[in-house]
């Protein structure tokens, strides 16, 4: 098996989702093996290593599934940087791929690049020696041009709208800033195709790892789950000599936001909504929040009375997605912990609900229910802040601070890296969360959960 593809963040999600589709590629086609990179921890690496690269595969339906995958056949962890360079430089890699979260790609609140972000301003001043995803593509990209090789394709694979026109543009800003000419070769020669990745993956636990040794007699340190469901889209800019992704059930599609911008609004949306209001009334996982029926009824209305309508029109039918991904949701098998959804909310706020909003806003509708799962997350980041507990998320000191003081809703809503002004500045919005807040602490987190509340 030779490696054709560099994978950055070969967390649980890329294991259980990409990683299976190169495997099903990989049966017929041997030149696509992964190198998984971990830039920032060394332990899946390690993990991988320690396994060559198998690792079980656990689909959880009404009928859990195994299956043994082994589609990375070379790891790098911290400090193997020239190792990671020398491999970008290889002309059989064609795809740079990359699972590091939004909040990874160093990107402002507005998804241009941030060049105040500490990791830029690392990078630019020492960029042989890139510790961010935008420099070390810069930096392979750079390579293959000195070597006159093609360039490579970079795929991002996280819930972004248009992650990989946002991806294009910062490794641009960037380049630009280092070298112009650089610059305009990547843009006349690297696609970064956008792309819609879809299926929900809970955390890996000692519980999982014992069952798959139970079952499969592998005593595997690093198994994945997800449900069955799994969905993959591509935008079809990719160059000649690519993987044949269609042949594993990749869409390839000459527009992904359709599909990019249901999943992220609905699936995504939704699965916020019900992680902050879930912890607030006290349900560990999704299925737990599914089985309120109140939350539950609460949910599927801001999908099909808020969210959808500002997806249409629309290629999808999207009342009947709303519908598979509630289903979904109350797959018991799953055991998606709600406070996992919840981790990094100031990077997921703008995409999941966010945009939502504003486009509300402009159009004259109600945001009186799609201001609940934000006046949620307020008292989520209260909470937290007044019992002392960790947040997890790359803003968490600031917000310990403002949850912790007198007037939190107000200041959190002025966090201008989470909220844009012409969202937190229109009254209609302002107004309706305020009220959220105030009415479910006075009266309890499912203050707001009827439709008459």
């Amino acid at each position: 098996m030779q490696t054709g593809i560099v994978h950055f963040g070969p967390g649980a999600f890329h294991r259980a989702h990409q990683a299976a589709y190169i495997d099903t590629i990989l049966q017929s086609d041997p030149r696509w093996g992964i190198a998984a990179v971990s830039l920032r921890s060394p332990g899946t690496v390690e993990a991988l290593k320690a396994q060559n690269g198998r690792y079980t595969l656990a689909i959880l339906d009404a009928e859990t599934r195994f299956r043994t995958l082994q589609a990375h056949n070379r790891f790098f962890g911290p400090g193997e940087s020239e190792g990671v360079r020398a491999l970008l430089r290889d002309p059989s890699v064609r795809i740079v791929s990359s699972t590091v979260t939004e909040k990874g790609y160093c990107l402002s609140g507005d998804g241009t690049l941030d060049l105040g972000h500490a990791d830029i301003v690392h990078d630019l001043a020492t960029p042989e020696d890139p510790v961010s995803i935008v420099g070390w593509l810069a930096l392979g990209l750079k390579d293959r041009r000195d070597a006159g090789l093609p360039a490579f394709t970079g795929l991002c694979c996280d819930n972004m709208v248009s992650n990989g026109k946002k991806l294009r543009a910062a490794v641009l800003a960037y380049s630009e800033r280092l070298d112009p000419e650089l610059a305009r070769w990547i843009a006349d020669e690297a696609a970064f195709p956008d792309s819609m990745v879809d299926s929900i993956t809970p955390a890996t636990d000692d519980r999982l790892r014992a069952l798959v040794a139970a079952e499969t007699g592998y005593d595997d340190i690093i198994p994945v789950s997800r449900e069955a469901y799994a969905s993959w889209v591509i935008e079809d800019v990719l160059p000649e000599g690519s993987p044949d992704f269609a042949s594993a059930g990749v869409v390839l599609a000459k527009d992904v936001g359709a599909w990019e911008r249901a999943k992220l609004r609905i699936l995504n949306g939704a699965h916020s909504s019900l992680a902050y209001l879930g912890l607030l009334i006290g349900h560990e996982t999704v299925a737990d929040a599914m089985a309120d029926s109140e939350l539950a009824a609460f949910v599927e209305a801001l999908i099909r009375s808020d969210i959808i309508p500002s997806l249409e029109p629309s290629p999808l039918d999207l009342q009947a997605y709303a519908g598979e991904i509630l289903d979904r949701f109350r797959n018991p098998a799953i055991g998606h912990k709600l406070a996992q959804i919840a981790w990094d909310g100031s990077q997921k706020l703008p995409y999941r609900l966010l945009d939502t909003i504003r486009e509300a806003l402009e159009s004259g509708r109600s945001v009186d229910r799609l201001a609940v799962p934000i006046a949620a997350w307020i008292l989520f980041v209260r909470r937290q802040a007044h019992a002392s507990a960790a947040i997890v998320d790359p803003l968490a000191a600031r917000l310990t601070e403002i949850g912790a003081g007198e007037h939190a809703a107000e200041d959190l809503l002025a966090l201008r890296q989470i909220f844009p002004a012409r969202v937190a500045e229109d009254s209609t919005f302002r107004d309706a969360v305020l009220s959220a807040v105030s009415a479910m602490r006075q009266e309890g987190p499912r203050a707001r959960l009827t439709p008459n509340a």
